[in-house]
């Protein structure tokens, strides 16, 4: 069909704008695909630093118009901003743990700090996008794949405090019917992932929460109060919690994410090119970035995080084999509709906190098997590689398994390496460098396909040859 388009049309598919009603079916289905990463990091957030429910919803109101945003920029364009593929953007999983080692520290003043270091991150992604789109030999498996294991593995005990209730200092903490229904969403997502197919089996995450929140409302954990009170249609308020900060601990951090997102990003668009059959050059890739930085630093004023690719809808692109740009920047649209309507992050907000955990059980530990199926590229019958691994891993745990585990070093530094993710990412770069760069005279591989979107391209082809 495509093929027969491009004849008639003289348009390679990407450019192609197909009728309306095929274009609104897909644009559902890749915001379906990515909803509940788009939901599940200002969830963790806002849990953490304690927002009330207004406030919540206007934290994920914020991400899905930013989301929306950061979309229409990519899919099309202005000047030299935007990859102008259907690339779908996001906030990004890595954001959240150096966030929550910030929110360790600052407590209720957190908000204006991540803010603060989120705009300052987007500036650095947008200046350092021409530049970055060349340093990617530096971002081998051996790296991002550390890096992307490490997000996964310390998002796993907001996963295990969710699953007892969120708040250790509530009555009921940690109770049997709290655990009972974590289990009980598990469950449900497992058993959809296991028997339902296609569009549906992708949406299994989304099923569960349902299915936990169903079961909870008998149970009398599901507070419907807030909802009436929230407007149908509200713009978005810049600086909602107040005035951006700026503190250099909090501003390395998230360089840091910045860094491992416009990785993420330029292997996915590495990968999407492929799938698309319009490889991803230099340009094309330092456009996407600069539309990250700029989707970034935009979201800080408007109470978002750092943005960057969503991996799945490369899948649900190869899956469907509608490769129109256009179907993407409908659901980008779709996606500021929904962060313009509080209710519907009222919504969302409802979910209680078991049901979280248990889904967040799946969405977390796919992270981490995302990086290890990356590092399974690396070679890590290279004596080096594996130290380089086996370091940046152990240096990345510590802080998760023993939280206090830098309480005697300065503050500022103590938070940078409190977040497992900034300090095993710092690490596995320089091991990198040291190992397998310097002084070495060692040939390097010209152009490495770096990031968990390695995985993609395995799934990618598997969905083609299912033809």
């Amino acid at each position: 069909m495509d093929r027969q388009l491009m004849q008639e049309t003289g348009r390679h598919p990407v450019d192609q704008v197909l009728p309306l009603g095929r274009m609104s079916a897909v644009a559902v289905q890749h915001v379906a695909s990515m909803y509940a990463g788009v939901a599940a990091p200002p969830l963790i957030i806002g849990a953490a630093v304690g927002l009330d429910p207004a406030q919540l919803t206007t934290l994920l109101a914020a991400s899905l118009f930013v989301a929306g945003v950061a979309t229409l920029l990519q899919t099309l364009g202005v000047w030299r901003v935007g990859s102008r593929l259907p690339f779908v953007n996001g906030v990004s999983f890595a954001t959240v743990s150096p966030i929550l080692a910030v929110v360790a520290a600052k407590k209720g003043a957190a908000l204006p700090l991540i803010f603060g270091s989120t705009l300052i991150a987007g500036l650095f992604c947008f200046l350092l996008a021409p530049v970055f789109c060349r340093l990617v030999r530096f971002f081998p498996p051996v790296v991002s794949g550390t890096v992307i294991t490490l997000i996964g593995v310390s998002l796993l005990p907001v996963a295990g405090n969710w699953a007892q209730g969120g708040n250790a200092h509530a009555a009921g903490y940690g109770s049997l019917a709290d655990l009972g229904l974590a289990g009980v969403t598990l469950l449900a997502v497992l058993v959809f992932n296991r028997y339902l197919r296609g569009f549906l089996q992708r949406i299994a995450i989304l099923l569960g929460l349902l299915a936990g929140t169903l079961v909870a409302v008998p149970l009398g954990k599901v507070d419907t109060a807030a909802l009436g009170r929230l407007p149908v249609f509200e713009l978005p308020h810049p600086f909602a919690f107040g005035a951006p900060k700026f503190e250099l601990a909090s501003v390395i951090s998230m360089l840091v994410v910045m860094v491992v997102a416009m990785t993420e990003s330029t292997a996915d668009m590495i990968a999407l090119g492929e799938v698309v059959e319009r490889p991803a050059d230099d340009r094309t890739i330092a456009g996407g970035l600069r539309a990250d930085g700029l989707a970034t630093a935009f979201g800080a004023v408007f109470n978002g995080f750092i943005c960057s690719a969503f991996a799945q809808n490369i899948g649900l692109v190869a899956l469907t084999r509608i490769r129109s740009r256009f179907v993407v920047a409908l659901g980008g649209g779709l996606l500021v509709v929904m962060g313009l309507m509080p209710v519907v992050g009222g919504l969302v907000s409802l979910v209680p906190q078991p049901v979280l955990g248990g889904a967040g059980v799946v969405l977390f530990g796919s992270v981490a098997v995302a990086g290890i199926r990356t590092l399974s590229k690396a070679d890590l019958s290279v004596g080096s590689n594996a130290i380089i691994v086996a370091v940046s891993l152990g240096f990345g745990i510590v802080p998760i398994a023993y939280p206090s585990f830098y309480h005697a070093l300065p503050e500022q530094l103590a938070t940078v390496l409190s977040s497992g993710i900034s300090a095993g990412c710092v690490l596995a770069i320089l091991l990198n460098l040291f190992f397998n760069h310097l002084g070495r005279g060692r040939e390097i591989p010209p152009a490495y396909v770096p990031e968990a979107q390695i995985a993609a391209l395995g799934k990618v082809e598997e969905l083609s040859e299912r033809g």
